[in-house]
């Protein structure tokens, strides 16, 4: 690994390897110019793989997808895993799916976790860095479920839940030192590893 802080910034463009809007409106609070494209990764999970592995894995994979596509770009990739006592839960993707979750997680400690890589090809410069989440969610009844996920939809999150949203009526407790990876990037640590990619931040 070079250092990254001899490679001049204005040649090396921001990229944000993620579609999610969630993940695009977090890092825009950094108030550095980016744009954002889709990584092509398989996001299954390995026989056998921790949920922290694989969203650290995820994470840079979906990095170094991107950064081979733009090999002198700083390139972020992030993942998060919902992890049910060892058993990770991924997006629901329907309103099934998404009910089943819930019922699972109601009065339970769910931990999230939020990985995060920067990688730049041409630099070979390449972080990443996880943070955990410990969310514990009230006991929900069926129509507490039902109605919550009529209001917000939230099929595209991991765990069938926005805490940014009315999803936090759902939660007992956040216990995080990175209070932004619950929503998907954790951005003290973003923040952390594109100083050390030679960003000057703020």
């Amino acid at each position: 690994m070079r250092d990254f802080v001899s490679c001049p910034l204005d040649a090396r463009p921001l990229v944000l390897g993620s579609t999610s809007p969630y993940r695009r409106e977090l890092l825009a609070r950094l108030r550095l110019p980016f744009e954002a494209t889709a990584p092509q990764v398989d996001e299954t999970p390995l026989p056998g793989e921790a949920p922290p592995d694989l969203a650290r894995r995820l994470a840079l994979a979906k990095a170094k997808d991107v950064a081979r596509r733009h090999p002198k770009a700083i390139v972020i990739g992030s993942d998060q895993v919902a992890d049910l006592a060892g058993t990770p839960l991924g997006k629901p993707g329907t309103h099934e799916r998404a009910v089943a979750q819930l019922q699972h997680m109601s009065g339970q400690t769910v931990q999230f976790h939020t990985a995060v890589a920067v990688v730049c090809a041409e630099a070979g410069f390449v972080q990443c860095d996880l943070a955990p989440v410990q969310v514990r969610f009230r006991a929900l009844t069926t129509d507490e479920i039902e109605r919550y996920l009529h209001a917000e939809q939230p099929y595209d999150c991991a765990g069938s839940a926005k805490s940014e949203g009315l999803g936090i009526t759902l939660l007992d407790a956040i216990d995080s030192d990175d209070p932004t990876a619950l929503i998907g990037l954790p951005l003290i640590r973003t923040a952390r590893l594109l100083r050390a990619a030679g960003i000057v931040l703020p």
